[in-house]
């Protein structure tokens, strides 16, 4: 079952605008800066890349129980969000710890939600030693697109709860200033204008997820018609949103907890037994699919997702998606990074191959190919 990504940009150019409108100015219509096309050809492309993400239709697990004497806190089950989520995740887990007299947690799992978890703990006081079977740039975190989509691949709408609904709308307040703070210090954490193509006029409603994300967690957009933008559809709907790049972003997060005397040990775990003959406390359960057998949450499932990626552009500032082309056959999108152009558009639910899919990488670059030549 293929399931298009592009629920999880929600909001992205919507809000009920027109046609050459602006949120924030009535009449404003600021223009469309110069934008270099993506040099997107076959003879680019340098590699390509698969993730599993770790998907509950219920959304992700954040609880805490005991297991004898100690704490364990469950914090997975992000789907396409850990990165977007992930500060918020770990924040409201490592209050769940404070009550604890010992300071002395262990973190399972080294991908972004438990990198941010451990840093979380270590700034209320805890000693962390992280315990994994994988660390960057072999994790999950490493294969994602990585930017702000805190409602992609969440959470089925039919499962949601209102207790549920509360904490994520907790989780995505915190992350979405964490992550603010990291911009232009060295995390691969920036700014960037994206562009959601169509064309069809904008909808009102946000598209699927977006009553989740409260409206000031997002900037405002423009939307602009028939001739006013570069690209090849009829519309083009600009919204600001916060890129990550995670070659960069998950190596700085590893030197911070280590810098502040974290351990990192290689061990792979077997069962809620295993967690329970470790000497820490507090446990806190951050390893995504793994907690499928882990923990035996059978609701856990892959989400597949592949990019690939072609020769870094330094003149390519921006971020598209969409079907702009007809060639897309469903939702695709582009984001530029230091190590390379992110060509993407795959969700397939239960598929837990790490095997890229040539039938995906070729409706995917073919379709850039064609947007960006006929970009003006």
């Amino acid at each position: 079952m293929l399931k298009s990504s592009g629920f999880g940009l929600m909001g992205l150019g919507l809000g009920g605008c027109t046609a050459g409108s602006s949120t924030g100015r009535v009449g404003y219509v600021r223009p469309v800066r110069r934008l270099e096309p993506v040099d997107a050809a076959w003879e680019r492309i340098i590699r390509t890349t698969v993730g599993l993400r770790p998907y509950r239709p219920s959304g992700f697990v954040l609880r805490g129980e005991r297991l004898g004497d100690k704490l364990i806190i469950h914090n997975y089950g992000h789907g396409g969000s850990g990165m977007s989520l992930s500060w918020g995740t770990g924040q409201m887990a490592a209050e769940m710890a404070v009550g604890r007299a010992q300071r002395q947690a262990a973190v399972i799992g080294c991908g972004v939600v438990g990198l941010t978890t451990t840093r979380q703990l270590q700034r209320r006081g805890f000693d962390v030693t992280i315990y994994t079977e994988n660390v960057p740039p072999n994790t999950t975190s490493n294969m994602s697109l990585a930017s702000w989509t805190p409602t992609s691949g969440l959470v089925d709408g039919d499962r949601r709860t209102a207790a549920w609904d509360d904490q994520f709308r907790t989780a995505a307040r915190i992350a979405w200033t964490e992550l603010q703070l990291l911009v232009g210090r060295g995390y691969g954490v920036s700014w960037m204008d994206g562009y959601s193509l169509r064309n069809a006029p904008p909808s009102a409603d946000g598209g699927r997820g977006s009553e989740l994300l409260p409206a000031d967690l997002q900037p405002g957009s423009t939307v602009y018609g028939p001739g006013q933008h570069p690209f090849p559809t009829r519309y083009a709907v600009m919204r600001p949103s916060m890129r990550i790049e995670p070659s960069i972003y998950l190596d700085r997060l590893v030197a911070d907890v280590r810098g502040v005397g974290a351990g990192i040990v290689i061990r792979r775990f077997e069962s809620r037994r295993d967690l329970a003959a470790l000497s820490e406390s507090v446990i806190v359960n951050c390893t995504g699919l793994g907690a499928k057998a882990l923990v035996g949450d059978e609701e856990l499932v892959p989400l597949k997702g592949q990019l690939t990626l072609l020769m870094p552009q330094a003149g390519v500032d921006y971020s598209t998606f969409g079907a702009a082309s007809p060639m897309a056959g469903g939702f695709v999108h582009m984001s530029p990074r230091s190590d390379g152009i992110a060509l993407g558009g795959t969700s397939v639910e239960g598929d837990w191959s790490l095997d890229p899919d040539p039938d995906a990488m070729r409706r995917i670059v073919d379709a850039h190919v064609d947007l960006f030549s006929r970009m003006s």
